[in-house]
Parts: structure tokens; C-alpha cells; sequence
């Protein structure tokens, strides 16, 4: 996540985080169904209006990072060094993205989340948005010459990834042995 620069940018941000956390811990505490977004912005004194300026939905509260996730998988691929194979670059990313998100303490949050019908809807069309800025990105990167639906597929290859590696018992051999054939199919396309 960049950091903000200015006074006022980093106001904004405290607060987002403010905001996330005490939804997050309140959530936590008390049930996702049992809070409502009013509970969340009277324990983080804030306006409701404020809370909806920085988040979408009550369950954008949970999923605080999606931007931030989002764009470090564009900028897997726009970012590359010339000539740096794609498919590495787009493998540490999900590696990185699964460290933070099976971190100590993340346990209780996917619990919640697979309680959570709305979680579970909500991260799912999550996961469609990724996919999709991430394969604007393939088609846009000048060095992949594979074809729109080529980097469509690859891109929700990609993010399935993350899904089912986060799921298994050992998620870091998991992701090793998916994106193995994540290359083959690139290298076919």
C-alpha cells in the first residue's frame, strides 16, 4: 500500500484503518450478523456518512485490503523488470498475499467468513474484480503476446490459486504445485 503523503492523505488513512480495525475487532467480539454498520461507526467515532466514504459495504469492512491486493497483482506484471518471466513474478505475489493472509490470528477471520453467507458472496465477486484487473494488465503488457481469453483465463487461474493454496493443509506446496501447471498452460497459450 503506498504511503500517504500529505497531512491531510494520511488523516484519511488513520481513519480508514481506525474504522477497519474496530469493525474487524467488534465482528470478532460480538458475530458479523450481530454488528451493524451503525455499532461500527459509534464505537470508531465517526459518522456513518464517514464510514461509507471509505467503505462500500459492511462487508468491504472486512476485505479492507482488496484494493491494495488488487493492484500489487497489476503491478506484478506492469512492474516487471524487461524480459522477467510473467508467471514468477505473478507466483511471489500470491505467495506474499497467502503469508499475510494465513498469518497467526487470520484463523478467525476466514472462520467468520466462511460462516458468513454475504462474506462468502462478497469474496467471491472479489475475487472476479481481481481476476479481471489482472487480465486488463496481461492484455495490456506489451511483452505477452497471448490472446485476450488466454490472459483471462491465466488471470483467474491465478487467482484461484490464492482460493484453493489458502484452503489446503500445506498452502505453500500448494501453490507450488498450481502454479506449475499455471506456467504449462501459459506456455501452451
Amino acid at each position: 500500500m503506498t504511503v500517504p503523503t500529505g497531512r491531510r492523505e494520511r488523516k484519511k488513512a488513520a481513519t480508514r484503518q481506525k474504522i477497519a480495525d474496530t469493525a474487524l475487532r467488534l465482528f470478532l467480539e460480538r458475530g458479523y450478523d450481530a454488528v451493524g454498520i451503525r455499532d461500527v461507526a459509534a464505537e470508531a467515532d465517526v459518522a456513518v456518512t464517514t464510514l461509507f466514504s471509505h467503505f462500500a459495504s459492511k462487508e468491504a469492512l472486512v476485505f479492507e485490503q482488496d484494493d491494495d491486493f488488487r493492484q500489487r497483482l497489476t503491478q506484478a506484471v506492469s512492474g516487471r523488470a524487461p524480459h522477467e518471466p510473467l508467471i514468477p513474478a505473478l507466483r511471489r505475489e500470491i505467495q506474499a498475499m497467502l503469508r499475510h493472509c494465513t498469518a497467526d490470528g487470520t484463523a478467525a477471520i476466514y472462520r467468520m467468513i466462511d460462516e458468513s453467507r454475504a462474506l462468502r458472496e462478497y469474496e467471491e465477486s472479489m475475487r472476479l474484480r481481481h481476476a479481471e484487473a489482472l487480465a486488463t494488465a496481461l492484455i495490456a503488457a506489451p511483452d505477452l503476446p497471448q490472446s485476450a481469453t488466454a490472459c483471462r483465463t491465466i488471470a483467474r487461474f491465478v487467482i484461484e490459486a490464492y482460493a484453493l493454496a489458502r484452503e489446503a493443509a500445506d498452502p505453500e506446496a500448494a501453490v507450488e504445485e498450481i502454479f506449475r501447471m499455471i506456467e504449462a498452460a501459459w506456455d501452451v497459450a
